[in-house]
């Protein structure tokens, strides 16, 4: 059998194909950088200023890019007004995938609820019409979303859940615990989809936590022991500043190990007098 016979290199031309080598993969390191720094840019264009402030509630939010700083752009939180009403939407999710990508699609799923928020303001109908909207658009990305409307008058939290993990909460009248309310599928996936609503009563002070995969869940911690832990600093700072306990529980995302980026949404209530 004939084999085909290679020349060997000499040092020098060894040593140039390393030098080319190694500006082919500098390039691509450059490259894979400027994509990253970009995905950073829009997503934090893209998240609020600013939470709605109303009386009764205050809000606050954390982001925390993934510790590698390449798994960003797919976690987002939002929170406005809802148009001809007394009423705050919050609303918190999770892009499948990341870079620019994630990121861009983030922002046109934040604009495709407060589109749909101007003709209506119950949380499944919202969810439903942002589901049929991203369909339309034949993107292949979809995206976890809990939806949460505050009625400050009755002082009532409204909930509707696409796919997204499970919120937290506890109160001066009840321990701390998983919100397992019923939901539909991510948005983005399938048509036709329909998203009940939970009501809670906020009768008493206390706080209402939403959070993505990212804070409970990486290589130190499974989703249940992340949950756990969450639950216990919701439990044990209820009645805390909402920035303080938006501070502790991004900090679980540190001790998960997370290779995803993380949010955090805190809503402190201060309940219904009687």
């Amino acid at each position: 059998m004939n084999r085909r016979r290679t020349t060997p290199q000499s040092p020098e031309e060894a040593l140039r194909s390393l030098g080319r080598l190694t500006a082919q993969i500098l390039e691509r390191i450059k490259l894979q950088q400027a994509r990253v720094e970009l995905a950073v840019a829009l997503q934090r264009q893209m998240l609020p200023a600013e939470l709605p402030a109303l009386p009764g509630l205050r809000a606050a939010a954390r982001y925390t890019p993934s510790r590698d700083g390449l798994d960003v752009g797919g976690d987002w939180y939002d929170a406005f007004p809802l148009p001809g009403t007394t009423s705050v939407g919050f609303a918190i999710g999770d892009v499948q995938g990341h870079d620019v990508e994630a990121a861009a699609f983030m922002g046109q799923v934040r604009t495709g609820l407060r589109a749909v928020c101007t003709t209506t303001c119950d949380p499944g109908e919202v969810l439903r019409g942002v589901n049929e909207l991203l369909i339309s658009m034949g993107s292949d990305l979809f995206t976890t979303c809990s939806f949460v409307r505050f009625d400050p008058v009755v002082g009532e939290l409204a909930c509707s859940r696409a796919g997204h993990v499970p919120a937290i909460q506890a109160s001066a009248d009840s321990p701390a615990e998983v919100v397992w309310d019923p939901g539909g599928l991510p948005l983005g996936i399938q048509g036709g989809e329909t998203y009940p609503v939970t009501r809670h009563r906020l009768t008493r002070a206390g706080a209402f936590v939403l959070i993505t995969d990212g804070v409970v869940e990486g290589p130190s911690y499974s989703i249940d022991q992340g949950l756990a832990e969450v639950s216990r600093l919701v439990g044990a700072g209820y009645d805390a500043d909402a920035e303080e306990l938006a501070a502790r529980v991004s900090e679980v995302a540190d001790r998960t190990g997370h290779c995803d980026d993380a949010a955090v949404l805190v809503l402190r209530h201060d309940g219904v007098r009687p």
